[in-house]
């Protein structure tokens, strides 16, 4: 196990929900922190909270993600990749234009991460990304997330052989309490955080801070590459 202290932790898509907690979590460990995200006045409030470098940085442009990691500081020890949620459509009222936007920047995207990392991360170092378990049974509207909830992992393990000794892990969150999750569900978020409490086998709701944690152990334990993680409080046990 190794410490955080003195370390470069950079969180893409770091602005809100899991990334934002996992780079407060990583200051609070005495990291230097580096967050990107699509909105400068959320990344400024980022900045005012803790102190943390700032890029504003859209996932979706391949020239903009070149630069980025051109422009860091090298090497950096770790990088996390959160960016945007899920895209959710049926397939009869599916716009394959956005389909394959969303494709591109979520698997393709994460080649291009990957890329960069293999000589922008330390030896040993690591990168993470966020998949989720939500779409791991068939359902309407969930083909486009199902992809990615199935193909992430392949690119993890992967990766993990082509570009070690930088070390390649994915978390699968199933539901967080986070704003992604509030402005998914509306009016039926209530509902849906007593349903979990009362049926999951942890008694209570996974929140942001939890998957944090486990991203932190990820970069500090070294003998963790190649593997998907879920943390979802037991959910898929459940039928």
């Amino acid at each position: 196990m190794h410490s955080l202290s003195g370390s470069t932790v950079v969180v893409i898509g770091g602005t809100s929900g899991i990334g934002l907690e996992t780079a407060r979590q990583a200051h609070a460990a005495d990291a230097k922190v580096i967050v990107t995200g699509r909105d400068q006045g959320r990344l400024d409030a980022v900045r005012d909270e803790f102190g943390a470098s700032t890029v504003q940085l859209d996932l979706g442009d391949p020239a903009a993600l070149h630069r980025f990691f051109t422009e860091l500081p090298a090497p950096v020890d770790h990088v996390l990749v959160s960016g945007g949620g899920p895209t959710y459509a049926p397939i009869a009222e599916m716009d394959f234009e956005q389909a394959r936007a969303s494709l591109d920047e979520h698997l393709v995207g994460a080649l291009r991460i990957a890329r960069e990392c293999a000589t922008r991360v330390r030896p040993g170092g690591s990168l993470t990304f966020l998949s989720g378990t939500g779409a791991r049974r068939p359902g309407p509207g969930l083909v486009l997330a199902a992809i990615g909830t199935a193909a992430l992992p392949a690119i993890t393990a992967n990766a993990a052989l082509e570009i070690a000794p930088v070390r390649v892990n994915a978390i699968a969150p199933g539901f967080v309490d986070t704003p992604l999750s509030a402005r998914l569900l509306g009016d039926q978020l209530e509902s849906r955080r007593a349903e979990l409490r009362a049926t999951l086998p942890i008694g209570r709701v996974v929140g942001p801070e939890d998957v944090a944690a486990l991203a932190l152990h990820l970069m500090t334990n070294t003998a963790l590459t190649g593997a998907t993680y879920d943390v979802d409080g037991g959910q898929q046990l459940l039928r």
